[in-house]
């Protein structure tokens, strides 16, 4: 691991998102050259399913060696920010490193991304981003060696990091294009850059995306702070750069990176954004028997989808005729919950039909909610379609005559599984 100099005792760094994961991982680093640390996140209590508030964050910062300031910061909103800006300066003296790190995400189509989580992914990502760095800049530029850094990736145009989650891209990209206009407008003033890992980094978040099984496939936090303390350690010449965390630590000299795994040998699952097509990404980890439980890419799911549900949909999937199709023409969608949970769809009205998993690309017929286990029984034969209904077991909305059309449908795909 790169070794502490400790250049950066004494300097303030204001962190967003800095309760856990990346950002913590940020702040204790700069902690042990005994620097100054605003934590400015929301999480003020106990999170049931994300470990770590502010509080906690800050013992473990001084705890390290550094001095701690935890304030109640959503990036949303201005006047908090504002205030926090203002403590940081009044308890510290001023601001000479400010992360954007806090970052929301939600990796979903144009047509399966509520604007609810649009709105929250552009007011974090781009808008909180944004505003951050306005109102930390007055203070950064009388820094002798201001920088502002955003965990953003670089700016890739290659539609395929567009195409299946428009909006969680456009959201992060925007705190890209902060970097490529800031570093212009305040060049020699502050440096300006943005930061992103080769590898999956394994978080909290990164479990929730995941799953458990995931973290064998990551690397630790550290290995982003580390990336992080090099940069802050450059001049403010050193300005407007995407740089990817491996790539800059080669140059620091750092060989073993095995370090910085969280199952040392294990293959590694590739960051989004990065040069390398989706496609090829997932053969590489099926080449190394490498677990596909993430979600590479969207067309990658089917990969990482097993069990009984989707055993039934390739089942069913072999029983659909173009006779089908002609006679039936609807879109069944299930929104499935339980132990096999997930979104699938039975499309018996275009061309020869076919069975997807995720939302139906446009507007389905028939939304049915259910269980997974009650699915499997129902195309199993086990529960007729009315009965699952009229129990409170099935829910339907739509087009009631193809919902009834579905109990003599499945007898004709029973009689053929």
């Amino acid at each position: 691991m790169l070794q502490n100099t400790g250049k950066l005792a004494g300097r303030t760094l204001f962190i967003t998102g800095a309760s856990r994961g990346i950002g913590k991982a940020i702040a204790l680093k700069a902690a042990k050259d005994g620097a100054n640390v605003v934590i400015a996140a929301k999480t003020a209590q106990a999170h049931p399913k994300l470990p770590g508030t502010i509080y906690t964050a800050a013992e473990e910062i001084e705890a390290a060696g550094g001095n701690a300031l935890p304030c109640v910061v959503d990036v949303r909103n201005e006047e908090q920010i504002s205030e926090a800006v203002e403590n940081a300066v009044k308890t510290f003296g001023g601001i000479d490193i400010l992360i954007n790190n806090a970052s929301a995400i939600n990796l979903t189509g144009t047509l399966e991304t509520p604007m609810k989580k649009v709105d929250l992914m552009m007011s974090i990502n781009s808008r909180g981003t944004y505003l951050t760095s306005k109102l930390c800049i007055p203070y950064l530029k009388k820094s002798q060696n201001g920088h502002i850094l955003n965990l953003s990736p670089p700016l890739n145009m290659n539609p395929v990091w567009f195409k299946n989650h428009c909006a969680y891209t456009m959201a992060k990209y925007g705190m890209s294009m902060c970097v490529l206009g800031m570093a212009e407008e305040f060049k020699g003033e502050i440096a300006v850059n943005a930061l992103w890992p080769k590898t999956a980094i394994h978080t909290a978040a990164m479990d929730m995306l995941g799953g458990s099984g995931v973290s064998s496939q990551c690397r630790k936090p550290e290995i982003m702070a580390d990336a992080a303390y090099a940069i802050f350690l450059k001049p403010k010449t050193f300005t407007g750069n995407f740089v990817i965390d491996e790539e800059l630590l080669k140059e620091e000299g750092i060989r073993d990176f095995d370090i910085y795994a969280v199952d040392p040998g294990h293959p590694l699952l590739p960051d989004f954004f990065l040069d390398e097509e989706p496609e090829a990404l997932a053969k590489k980890m099926q080449d190394h028997g490498a677990s596909l439980k993430f979600q590479v890419e969207k067309e990658q799911v089917s990969l990482a989808t097993k069990g009984p549900v989707a055993e039934m949909f390739k089942a069913i999937e072999g029983t659909i005729t173009a006779d089908m199709v002609k006679s039936t023409g609807g879109i069944y969608q299930f929104e499935l919950t339980g132990e096999h949970p997930g979104t699938w769809y039975i499309d018996l009205k275009n061309g020869s039909g076919s069975i997807g998993h995720g939302s139906f690309p446009g507007k389905a017929d028939v939304l049915m909610s259910m269980s997974s286990e009650d699915f499997v029984k129902m195309f199993a034969g086990k529960m007729k379609p009315t009965m699952a209904f009229m129990s409170g077991k099935l829910k339907v909305k739509g087009d009631m005559s193809l919902a009834i059309k579905l109990e003599s449908l499945m007898t004709h795909l029973k009689a053929k599984l």
